[in-house]
């Protein structure tokens, strides 16, 4: 990072994180593959709406909907059509609309899927400004990057020619059907290349206010972002014009919507912080072999279906330390907590594969006791918390490897579709899992020991103790780097120390008091097949702290704890 990055970063934030966020515990659902009311086969908000107690008593408060407008499907909804309208195939805007207000009955939140870069090319403003004649454009001419001639490259850029009437190629953001959305270029050096910020961005820029405001005054609660850090083309190292773009894009927004939410896929809170987010996903990331530090927690291998060889640190035999993840999270954290934000660890997404064939249940809990104990706020994929397998399937609009972790949840065992739907199977939106052990929410119910069960403790004990809201404080007690440990202490804030005004850090919505019974926490694991130890900080914890969570029986005696193997504990 360089010296000016880092200085505007730590510069106070112009606008107060969202104070619900503290205590927000989000569940990621994929509309067409979580609950199908009507038996078309396709997840629907209906679906959702009807589902929402059996999320709120899993412990998430919070929701992230992938997206659900109007689309032609070419890639899961990521191609949008109509911003503004909710796909046909997942009800009405009327739906949506029911759905956030069952969701605030039940003090949860809803995030939607905001993508801002492109849109599908059957979206309206990109039928008119393919017009071949300017007059017929619609003023919409330069909402797309058109180059100035059928047969001009896209200056290094993915682009489309032959298509349209209009003499010019389009440049594109992903697929062949998305081009991008014109926020212009860092430094343009062809008359088709517009300033970032200038006329045409700006106007880009009011069209996605516009989007925003639509869905925020109707009951959303913020937005995800897709690609967030995609906007301006050609952009320095830092993405210095792309942060400017969301500076400009939040100083409209916020004031209208101050308790909105946004959280990036962007990946380096450094830069997102700054552009002015609440909040930026550590990714999992490995490429030509090399993992990044959150791929070595859960998928650090090229044969990601296979325990063996498997090198990711909750895999019980992988001998791997703590350490090169810490190296590679704790100046990300730092670096979001200085600017005031979050920075959010997942289960799993829509985009990565899930971890179930590799690594087994109690790796799994384990992992989880960890995602969901750590600073920022936690996301759970639905369907993680019963254990879902990644599926190899033929690619589904446009999921390509993606589409085996985009399967319907398994709700009911026994049932049609395991309770998905009660459409034929050959009308599924994919394929339910058809093996004699597939697991469902039903089965985990009936086990005391599931992993469900265990995902529901642990994020009671988030809900209940403040050191776990998503800003409390963090410190490594131990990370041995020959060792199979980590601890760390969670400390809970005092107003003033969390980013947001006095009266959001008191707030009762953001998961708990901060008043003097809040008590500082230490968490400890071992995913390893040794007994392992770790000395406790006695002076940080209160006087008659004792084991307030446990997996594999772990123990205090005096000033040590004892670990045994594939062992977790929260203690305080």
């Amino acid at each position: 990072m360089t010296d000016n990055a880092r200085h505007a970063q730590e510069s106070p934030r112009p606008f107060a994180r969202p104070s619900w966020l503290s205590g927000a515990r989000f569940y990621e659902i994929y509309p067409q593959s979580f609950a199908d009311s009507n038996g078309d086969g396709i997840g629907d908000i209906p679906g959702i709406i009807s589902r929402l107690d059996y999320v709120s008593g899993l412990g998430c408060n919070a929701l992230w909907i992938n997206p659900c407008f109007d689309s032609p499907f070419k890639d899961a909804g990521y191609d949008v059509r109509d911003y503004i309208q909710v796909a046909a195939r997942y009800g009405t805007n009327d739906d949506l609309v029911a759905l956030f207000e069952a969701a605030h009955e039940r003090g949860m939140h809803v995030l939607l899927d905001l993508v801002p870069g492109h849109t599908s090319e059957e979206h309206a403003w990109f039928r008119a400004s393919a017009q071949a004649d300017p007059a017929e454009r619609e003023g919409l001419s330069e909402r797309y990057i058109w180059t100035d001639c059928w047969i001009s490259g896209g200056d290094g850029l993915p682009f489309i020619g032959g298509e349209t009437e209009r003499d010019g190629t389009y440049i594109l953001n992903f697929f062949k059907c998305q081009p991008a959305l014109n926020y212009g270029f860092a430094h343009p050096k062809h008359a088709w290349q517009k300033p970032a910020l200038g006329p045409d961005a700006l106007a880009t820029c009011e069209a996605l206010l516009d989007v925003m405001r639509f869905w925020l005054s109707r009951g959303a609660d913020g937005f995800r972002v897709d690609m967030a850090d995609s906007l301006v083309k050609h952009d320095e190292a830092g993405k210095p014009f792309t942060i400017r773009t969301w500076q400009y894009l939040f100083s409209k927004i916020r004031p209208e919507f101050p308790e909105a939410a946004f959280v990036s896929e962007w990946g380096r809170p450094y830069e997102s912080m700054q552009a002015g987010f609440d909040m930026d996903f550590y990714l999992d990331w490995r490429w030509d072999g090399n993992p990044n530090g959150y791929n070595m927690l859960l998928r650090n291998t090229d044969t990601p279906l296979a325990h063996e060889g498997d090198g990711s640190y909750f895999n019980a035999d992988s001998g791997a330390s703590i350490a090169p993840f810490l190296d590679q999270y704790l100046p990300q954290l730092r670096d979001a907590e200085r600017a005031g934000g979050l920075f959010d660890l997942i289960t799993c997404n829509h985009d990565t594969l899930r971890t179930a064939q590799r690594l087994t249940e109690r790796e799994r809990k384990v992992a989880y006791g960890m995602l969901m104990t750590m600073p920022g706020c936690p996301f759970l994929y639905y369907g993680d918390e019963i254990g879902m397998r990644y599926r190899p399937l033929p690619t589904k609009e446009g999921g390509y490897t993606r589409t085996g972790s985009r399967t319907p949840m398994q709700w009911e065992e026994g049932a049609a579709n395991l309770g998905f739907s009660t459409a034929g199977t050959d009308e599924l939106y994919l394929p339910i899992d058809a093996a004699e052990d597939a697991p469902t929410v039903s089965d985990a119910e009936a086990r005391e020991d599931s992993l469900l069960h265990w995902v529901r403790s642990v994020l009671a004990l988030r809900a209940e103790q403040p050191a776990l809201n998503a800003d409390a404080g963090f410190d490594v007690v131990a990370a041995p780097a020959e060792g199979r440990t980590f601890a760390y202490l969670r400390r809970p804030n005092t107003a003033g120390d969390s980013g947001v005004d006095a009266d959001s850090a008191n707030a009762s919505a953001a998961g708990g008091t901060h008043g003097e019974g809040a008590r500082t926490l230490l968490i400890a694991m071992n995913p390893g097949r040794e007994t392992a130890h770790v000395a406790m900080p006695i002076g940080e914890l209160a006087g008659d702290a004792s084991v307030l969570l446990g997996l594999g029986d772990p123990a205090v005696d005096g000033g040590m704890l004892t670990l045994p193997p594939q062992s977790f504990a929260v203690i305080g």
